[in-house]
């Protein structure tokens, strides 16, 4: 498995009203998506609640399979985007748990954090806690779907969420806390 991301950040008096729009008329279109576990239309206002430092679109995808991020990264829907948008940065991580609930698509919260992975870091042991952690968080109520992994080429590690209510968590890390307009399963 494989994650992935792309944030746009958009200008603090960007009308989010258009990305709203966006994610109703077209989130539809990666429902069934072929090698995908998941897609959470992210967004956050830097005016919302929980308030974000920027205006983002972020959208989050976990994919079953490479075949599948490929097909997409190469195909129509990425590229309205990038004509949209332009080029954004896509960051990917290798995956050690992901799980999700049968009541993933009621998410309507997301919470990601980034942490630097220690140099020399035992990364066995980190990756058995992190596991068990991301498998304590959904025996959560309120917990949808849970994922940890990690970027081997700038050495962190991600923790990601799907929630029904706002986390309320503590970061020891890089924290983003998002509003969730759709999600499609493959």
């Amino acid at each position: 498995m494989i994650a992935m991301q792309y944030s746009l950040v958009l200008p603090a008096d960007y009308d989010m009203g258009i990305i709203d729009r966006r994610i109703a008329e077209r989130g539809h279109f990666t429902d069934g998506f072929p090698g995908l576990a998941f897609k959470a239309y992210l967004h956050a206002r830097k005016q919302g609640i929980p308030a974000s430092s920027d205006n983002l679109y972020a959208p989050f995808y976990l994919w079953h399979t490479t075949e599948g991020m490929n097909e997409f990264l190469c195909g129509a829907g990425f590229q309205g985007l990038t004509q949209s948008f332009g080029w954004p940065s896509v960051r990917t991580w290798s995956v050690w748990h992901a799980q999700m609930s049968r009541e993933i698509a009621g998410a309507r919260y997301a919470l990601r954090e980034t942490l630097q992975i220690p140099p020399h870091a035992d990364l066995a042991a980190l990756r058995r806690a992190e596991s068990a952690g991301s498998r304590e968080m959904l025996s959560s109520r309120d917990v949808l779907a849970t994922l940890a992994g990690f970027d081997p080429t700038n050495w962190c590690l991600i923790r990601f969420q799907l929630w029904d209510k706002v986390p309320d968590r503590r970061s020891d890390g890089q924290m983003q806390v998002y509003d969730v307009g759709h999600v499609s399963t493959g």
